[in-house]
């Protein structure tokens, strides 16, 4: 793999996630994006249904197998989640990307094809996910259970996603006090590769989320992304991914939110912003 120079340089799941923070290199070597963390919206609420749709600017990005940095456009981000019991299904992904080519830092590799203009256009990755409650509700420290799977919806020949089906499982927390909230997620990713002699990368998936509940305003800063474990091989495609979120959701039935992204690795983008409207009912 050719290694550009870098463009940027007590419970269980909150230590995970507080090691992992400590364990993070200054810079990093993904797929294009990082699993969404959990939304925690209908867990042990009355409402059943939480339908989401946004766009992305990215700039800054590095699509891995096309070895191509250049900004990224996410047209229609879905997700809906659907609570039935105790039990919620979250599922979501990207109806369209588009990548315009700025600067080549590798030759591509999987398959990926050189494109005859700057724009690469493909369908994004689509997941699916099941939310379980591992204690109630109402308790001190709640505990949920994620297990899902990502699709293989994306064109491996742009270059901009690996064609591969992922496996996660991921512990989350939240802690709450007043007004303030701050939830943790932890777990593993199995992802498949484009390398036939490799076929699985198993990577630490993690998010840490804080937020402040203003009324109608919530203000959140959120940290994600995902390693690989020290001394493993890092597949093209599968490489670490981190990056900070600062934004506000402004609504509570009907609701818009706004986060800018900075990203603190070398395949996370240089810097962006995510729109979302949604409705819960």
């Amino acid at each position: 793999m050719s290694t550009a120079p870098p463009h940027r340089s007590a419970t269980p799941c909150a230590l995970l996630a507080t090691l992992v923070l400590l364990a993070l290199p200054a810079t990093a070597r993904a797929q294009l994006r990082p699993l969404e963390p959990i939304d925690w919206t209908l867990l042990g609420a009355r409402e059943h249904v939480n339908a989401q749709l946004g766009l992305g600017l990215l700039q800054g990005q590095r699509a891995s197998l096309a070895g191509v940095e250049g900004r990224l456009i996410e047209g229609g981000n879905m997700r809906l989640q659907v609570r039935k019991g105790s039990v919620v299904i979250d599922a979501g992904g990207t109806l369209r990307r588009i990548f315009h080519d700025q600067e080549v830092f590798a030759e591509p590799v999987g398959g990926a094809r050189p494109q005859p203009g700057r724009d690469r256009h493909d369908a994004g990755v689509y997941w699916i996910s099941t939310l379980v409650p591992i204690t109630r509700a109402q308790a001190r420290v709640p505990l949920v259970l994620r297990f899902g799977t990502r699709l293989p919806t994306a064109d491996n020949e742009q270059g901009l996603d690996r064609d591969a089906t992922d496996f996660f499982a991921t512990l989350a927390t939240r802690l709450t006090r007043g007004r303030a909230s701050l939830a943790t997620e932890a777990g593993v990713a199995i992802n498949g590769t484009r390398d036939p002699t490799f076929e699985q990368s198993d990577l630490l998936v993690y998010s840490l989320m804080g937020e402040y509940r203003a009324g109608e305003l919530v203000p959140r800063i959120t940290l994600l992304g995902q390693q690989a474990g020290h001394g493993a091989p890092i597949e093209r495609g599968t490489e670490n991914l981190h990056e900070l979120r600062v934004g506000a959701r402004l609504g509570r039935r009907r609701f818009v939110q706004v986060e800018w992204v900075k990203g603190l690795a070398d395949f996370s983008p240089s810097w962006g912003v995510l729109a979302w409207v949604g409705i819960v009912r």
